[in-house]
């Protein structure tokens, strides 16, 4: 993500490619991946969304759509390479990007409607304590929405997700495992949707 080859294919090879390896053939598309981080969300004009991780900007500018010209789209990402590549492709002013990590005290607690983070949640250093750090920029009723790995259940399944995943330093979550969190973290009617080796995550805060 940090070299100038991965921003170039990112949203059209890179991601899809990569993405249905994991989700499996029947797992759902990218345009799907887009919905479901909508509704998970529940966004609406006038929202303020954090998309952590944002890469190039692909559901960043989905986001702006969303909330329109009353909300605000914050897309956060470490690659200056795939920042670039975002503003690039980004028409003017309809999202902010800004280079750093989520573990860094950028924002203001409760500054946002929603967060998101897929496709880079499991690959984060310290996966929950961003997750804390998430939770504390959602305003009272705020909205998360996770897109990260799933251990499967059956030993064959988790012997070719070691296979796949041996190199890459991802932390391989228990199914239930992101779930249980987002309720210690006072998430109500969390919702949770495996396919392959990947599942969607979403929850809201009480207000």
């Amino acid at each position: 993500m940090l070299t100038g080859v991965v921003p170039q294919i990112y949203e059209r090879w890179w991601r899809p490619t990569l993405g249905q390896f994991f989700k499996g053939p029947l797992g759902p598309s990218m345009a799907d991946e887009h919905r479901i981080a909508r509704l998970l969300m529940g966004l609406s004009p006038g929202d303020g969304v954090l998309d952590v991780a944002c890469g190039n900007g692909n559901f960043s500018r989905g986001f702006a759509r969303t909330v329109g010209e009353e909300g605000l789209v914050v897309g956060l990402d470490v690659s200056q390479t795939m920042l670039a590549r975002a503003v690039e492709d980004t028409p003017d002013g309809e999202v902010a990007y800004i280079r750093g990590d989520i573990a860094e005290p950028i924002f203001r607690e409760r500054s946002f409607d929603a967060v998101c983070c897929f496709a880079a949640f499991h690959l984060l250093a310290d996966p929950m304590a961003a997750l804390d750090r998430m939770t504390g920029l959602l305003a009272p009723g705020g909205r998360i929405a996770l897109f990260t790995s799933a251990r499967p259940r059956s030993a064959p399944l988790r012997a070719l997700q070691g296979l796949a995943t041996a190199r890459s330093g991802a932390v391989m979550f228990d199914q239930d495992e992101v779930v249980t969190a987002l309720g210690q973290r006072g998430y109500q009617g969390v919702r949770r949707l495996v396919s392959g080796l990947t599942q969607f995550v979403g929850g809201r805060l009480a207000r």
